[in-house]
């Protein structure tokens, strides 16, 4: 990768006198520091900081550049993400600029702050003069540099490589960078800022957009995609497609040209252990374990059975003995007696009794019919006991009057617990009865009864879902047989739409004349017509309903098939997808279009919302903005396109900006684009090979010059690239 980083503090920073320039190419990318004259910089790291806290001490610390990402689980870096000096090529926070620059000439071996060198340090095309002087300002105050000199990082690399017979004195530079590309016209060997042109595009917007489709298209990749990786794949995997639309097509139709320029990259993957089937051994080992666990929950299951049961007899016994001993107590000592047992009366104590000997029948599995005998036995002797209820009320004391009210009410109560029980016993009875009957015509015709059986459940299904409907909407639908948005009126039923008449009606009709209504007791019978109490659905458990159920109960048991329609939309609604297991193709990113989608917004910015024009439009604007023009000098310019900065590395990109600065030129006009020797680094090398010439010292300026002249000097400053 041509982005790597180089950090390690240099040693021989004091063998180098006071008079080599440091050489700095301050991108908003990279930072690249080192000595003139040399061909590489010495120290190289990517131009952001951070500023994290560590977690125990919770002291913050200032991270440069690229940092180790296994020290990342020591600082909380949630609250402080990576932040850079610029704006997009413009550096407004000096701040972070101070942070940079301490970090870079401790890692070129200065010891102490004083930097007794000259600087040449790089900066975009028509730098504000604001960002000059501040830049000047930090130079001399914080780090007393004696001298400063500035230039621009394109320039520096159009000059690099004409000295190398890359390109000619005439030319254009195209230079697309991180965040902004420029276009600056030389002639002569010096640049003509009057003809620049700029578009806010570049490398970071590229990776940004590759990232956002990426994301888009796998959803569950997503932290697979950090900055880092993204910029990796794009610098390895993208390319400047000849001509977008015909190359969209052909991804389009599936050629198989489309298939040999698409890229995967496989994301780690560990295949799931395969499922062996369980040997017989071991299944017979399991059901000997699952049989040991059931017998042990047996076992528990009777001693807490006969827990309870001694526990009951316990108390039963106990029961008894003080209904005997209650016997033999006088009237007059029952109370105090009975307060000393925690009972009121010999009634409640008969109760508990009652209820004992129920728990206790029930915990030895008696049969139900006996059990029942006996709670209608013991209901009958209960209700024997009220014996003021026949008392008339005038030979009652006031006491005994309130005792009668309570005893009336628990007579109530229990005749009709009683004909709530007897009822129950007769369904059960009517129950048994038909499954008796049904079990006879089912043997004789198996085939036969189950086919009237589901005639019989869809017959009354059918006719209670109608009735459903009727009380909804009153038989009113949508068209699909669900209810429909319908008034109170027809939502009503045939007893509830009689009752409304009456009630219109005898309001119409005391409007008339004279009200005599209620001189006749026929009139009264009317309440009972409006009661609610006289609807039909209202009288109880609807009859269909229960045989619906006993019907649906006995399908299940002789149609091992069969499932109750209130059970079917359950089940289609709780039924849960099926997941397939993950293979190794579910962690595959594969690159197709984006390969060269991504790249193409160098020449559609508006793809990504930026109106601006694209590089091979810019070319045709810079040369319209040139103050002396003529067709021998644009071709001049066209002849020697030199590219530079690293969106340039991305393969097909100057026969791409060839075709499209022909489209703008006249036809035969002569088109020549090349690429920097090192597009990186020959801002920085010519930058170096510039401050090593004798005349360097001519194009400074220091601090006594810079507080002398002022700030609206460095408006005018101008460095010369010719020596």
């Amino acid at each position: 990768m041509p982005f790597v980083s180089r950090v390690q503090r240099q040693s021989d920073y004091s063998l180098f006198p006071s008079n080599t320039p440091i050489v700095i190419d301050n991108g908003a990318s990279y930072f690249r520091i080192g000595w003139a004259g040399e061909t590489d910089p010495r120290v190289v790291f990517r131009n952001i900081v951070q500023r994290p806290r560590h977690k125990s001490t919770g002291e913050t610390v200032t991270i440069v550049g690229d940092h180790d990402p296994a020290l990342l689980k020591y600082f909380d870096c949630t609250r402080s993400g990576p932040r850079s000096a610029f704006d997009s090529n413009v550096v407004y926070q000096f701040e972070i600029m101070e942070y940079i620059l301490d970090f870079a000439f401790d890692r070129m071996g200065a010891n102490g702050s004083e930097i007794d060198h000259p600087v040449l340090i790089t900066e975009c095309v028509c730098n504000p003069v604001h960002s000059r002087s501040k830049m000047a300002e930090l130079l001399f105050e914080t780090y007393g540099v004696p001298s400063i000199a500035y230039g621009v990082d394109a320039a520096f690399s159009y000059k690099y490589n004409e000295q190398r017979g890359v390109c000619d004195r005439d030319g254009l530079a195209i230079c697309p960078g991180f965040t902004t590309s420029h276009v600056i016209p030389f002639i002569d060997g010096e640049p003509v800022y009057k003809g620049c042109c700029r578009t806010n595009i570049g490398g970071y917007h590229i990776t940004d957009y590759l990232k956002q489709l990426l994301s888009l298209k796998y959803p569950h990749h997503m932290a697979r995609f950090t900055w880092e990786k993204v910029e990796d794949l794009k610098m390895e995997h993208c390319y400047i497609a000849p001509d977008y639309v015909s190359e969209v097509q052909l991804f389009q139709k599936g050629a198989k040209e489309a298939e040999d320029k698409t890229r995967c990259w496989q994301l780690p993957w560990i295949p799931p252990p395969a499922e062996e089937r369980p040997s017989d051994e071991e299944i017979a080992r399991k059901a000997a374990i699952k049989e040991k666990q059931g017998q042990r929950l047996r076992e528990m299951a009777e001693a807490k059975r006969s827990s309870r049961i001694n526990e009951l007899e316990n108390e039963l016994n106990g029961l008894e003995f003080l209904l005997k001993q209650l016997d033999q107590v006088e009237e007059c000592d029952v109370a105090s007696f009975l307060s000393q047992t925690g009972y009121i009366s010999k009634q409640e104590i008969g109760s508990a009794l009652t209820k004992v000997t129920q728990s206790l029948r029930k915990a030895k599995g008696e049969p139900k019919g006996e059990q029942a005998e006996i709670e209608e036995r013991t209901d009958i002797a209960t209700s024997e006991k009220f014996p003021l209820i026949n008392v008339p009320d005038n030979m009652l004391t006031p006491e005994q009057l309130k005792e009668k009210k309570r005893q009336l009410f628990l007579k109530t109560t229990s005749e009709g617990r009683l004909r709530a029980k007897q009822k129950r016993h007769e369904e059960e009875l009517e129950r048994e009865r038909r499954n008796q009957q049904d079990e006879v015509k089912r043997l004789e015709n198996p085939e036969l009864y189950l086919e009237q059986l589901h005639a019989k459940y869809k017959e009354l299904s059918e006719k209670v879902e109608q009735r459903k409907r009727l009380k909804t909407n009153g038989g009113h639908t949508n068209g699909n047989n669900l209810s429909g948005g319908v008034g109170r009126g027809e939502r009503l039923n045939a007893a509830q739409r009689e009752r409304m008449r009456l009630l219109t009606t005898a309001a119409f009709d005391r409007g008339k004349g004279e009200d005599t209504f209620g001189a006749r007791d026929e009139d009264w019978q009317l309440y009972k017509l409006m009661s609610k109490d006289n609807d039909d659905d209202d009288d109880g458990p609807d009859v269909d309903e229960a045989e619906l159920a006993r019907i649906s109960s006995r399908l299940q048991e002789v149609d091992p098939t069969f499932i109750p329609k209130s059970e079917i939309g359950i089940l289609q609604t709780s039924e849960l997808p099926r997941l397939r297991p993950l293979t190794k193709e579910d962690f595959q990113i594969v690159f197709g279009v984006e390969r060269f989608r991504c790249p193409e917004i160098l020449f559609c910015p508006n793809w990504i919302g930026i109106d601006q024009a694209g590089l091979d439009e810019m070319a045709g604007v810079s040369m319209r903005r040139l103050p002396s023009s003529g067709q021998s000098l644009e071709e001049r310019l066209t002849g020697s396109i030199l590219m530079t900065g690293g969106s340039c590395l991305f393969p097909g990109m100057s026969e791409r900006l060839e075709a499209g600065i022909r489209m703008i030129r006249p036809s035969g006009s002569p088109i020549r684009v090349v690429r920097a020797l090192d597009p990186i680094l020959d801002a920085w090398r010519g930058a170096a090979a510039y401050a090593a010439a004798p005349q360097f010292s001519t194009q400074t300026f220091s601090k006594m010059d810079y507080y002398e002249k002022g700030e609206d000097w460095l408006r005018n400053y101008q460095l010369r690239y010719t020596l």
